[in-house]
Formats: structure tokens, C-alpha cells, sequence
């Protein structure tokens, strides 16, 4: 899947930078033992929390291709409700549901 069109100017405007921030994406992604559906659960929820839309398509797109079933992701944005809120959760889980993962 294509990369989103504002991070496709990212990188073409700030190539040194975009490509720092992957690599560092996949050092902490490598830097411990959780398998790659946990890790991309881990960060759908926090995606979620800090109610970044386009992070939450990214993540739970990740976590489907990661080995993720829709009921795990959406069961990891309900688990969040005492945490962050109904509302906040609504909004993720319909954001979540863009991505083909309900």
C-alpha cells in the first residue's frame, strides 16, 4: 500500500529526516522481544490515545498484515476505555474500521 500523500511531501522535503525517523522506527521494533502483531497493537493504543487519526489507519493496517485478526484490534482500542474515554475509543475504533480492519 502507498504511503499516505503528507508523508510522501514529507519525504521528498525532508529526506534525511523521514529516513531518521524509519530507522529509528525499526531499531525500537528490533530492540526487544515482542512479536511484531503485539508491538503493533501496542502502538495502535497510543496512536488512539493521542487521537491521531492517521496513525491509528497506519497501525491497525500494520497489525492486520502483523497477524492481527479485526476482533484483536478492535478488542485493543476497547481495552482503552477507562483510559482514554468513550468517545476518544468511538472515534478510534471508526478510524480503525477505515482501514478494513472491523
Amino acid at each position: 500500500m502507498a504511503k499516505p500523500k503528507h508523508f510522501q511531501r514529507l519525504a521528498k522535503r525532508y529526506p534525511e529526516y523521514v529516513a531518521a525517523v524509519e530507522k529509528l522506527g525499526a531499531a525500537v521494533k528490533n530492540a526487544g522481544p515482542l512479536e511484531p502483531k503485539v508491538a503493533e497493537l501496542i502502538q495502535l493504543a497510543a496512536a488512539a490515545a493521542v487521537h491521531s487519526e492517521g496513525s491509528v489507519h497506519s497501525h491497525a493496517r500494520r497489525a492486520l498484515k502483523a497477524g492481527a485478526t479485526p476482533d484483536e484490534i478492535n478488542h485493543a482500542l476497547l481495552l482503552l476505555t477507562s483510559t482514554i474515554g468513550f468517545p476518544a475509543v468511538a472515534a478510534a475504533l471508526s478510524w480503525a474500521d477505515d482501514t478494513d480492519a472491523s
